[in-house]
């Protein structure tokens, strides 16, 4: 068999398991969004639903894992090939990741909806929302710099990150205020406490995922730097 055809058989499994992560970026992006829309509707069957898709969320990452498993035993590929598939390995890792937080939220929703607390809900939800929509709106970015393996796609999100961090500091102050005024906020704020950090860790592996990207193009090991360091060990 051809050196030619070996690569183009290669070239097309690469295609396929990068497909197969773009689609399961998609799932687990439209889970966020699902089980934010089910806390702020008090919806006990999205929330459910959510709770059904993460399942499929585990079978694609256990799915691609043994292909990608494969494919080294079969290709032994080198340089940035391999740098591909160890980026592939940790990029679905971080959207399986991203899945379990939108079963917490799911969850969350699903014991408010229980105790009986949720008709009481009277907190800054669409505070909440808009975190939601500032994480989502980076993953997808990221998704799209990992299609295209772009860096400077994958460096916005590295330089947005921050405003994930300020939301979610702020919307802290709001629900700390909310409860001091109103202790029958308490348990209801608290439960909203751990929603907005689920969604502050739904942003954390977008950035995970634009250091992978960089890594992948550049051969750069970026993290734990900041944006204005990254910038400068990629140009």
């Amino acid at each position: 068999m051809s050196d030619k055809h070996l690569s183009t058989q290669f070239d097309a499994e690469l295609s396929s398991i990068s497909t197969r992560v773009l689609e399961m970026g998609g799932i687990v992006e439209a889970q966020v969004a699902q089980a934010v829309q089910a806390l702020t509707t008090v919806s006990g069957e999205i929330a459910s639903h959510v709770l059904q898709v993460e399942e499929k969320v585990n079978a694609m990452e256990i799915e691609i894992d043994r292909n990608l498993h494969s494919i080294i035993a079969r290709r032994q590929p080198t340089a940035r090939d391999l740098r591909l598939l160890i980026a592939v390995s940790k990029t679905i890792a971080n959207l399986e990741r991203v899945g379990d937080e939108a079963a917490r939220i799911a969850r969350t929703v699903q014991r408010l909806i229980n105790s009986g607390v949720s008709s009481r809900l009277r907190l800054p939800m669409s505070d909440l929302e808009f975190e939601a929509e500032l994480a989502t709106a980076q993953l997808r970015k990221a998704l799209d710099a990992f299609a295209r393996l772009d860096v400077a796609r994958a460096l916005e999100v590295l330089k947005q990150d921050d405003l994930i961090d300020k939301e979610f500091d702020g919307l802290m102050r709001k629900l700390i205020t909310y409860m001091m005024e109103d202790p029958r906020t308490i348990s209801s704020a608290i439960d909203l406490v751990f929603v907005a950090k689920a969604i502050e860790r739904v942003g954390d592996h977008a950035k995970n995922l634009a250091e992978v990207i960089i890594y992948v193009v550049k051969g750069t090991d970026v993290r734990h730097n900041t944006p204005e360091a990254v910038e400068t060990m990629v140009k």
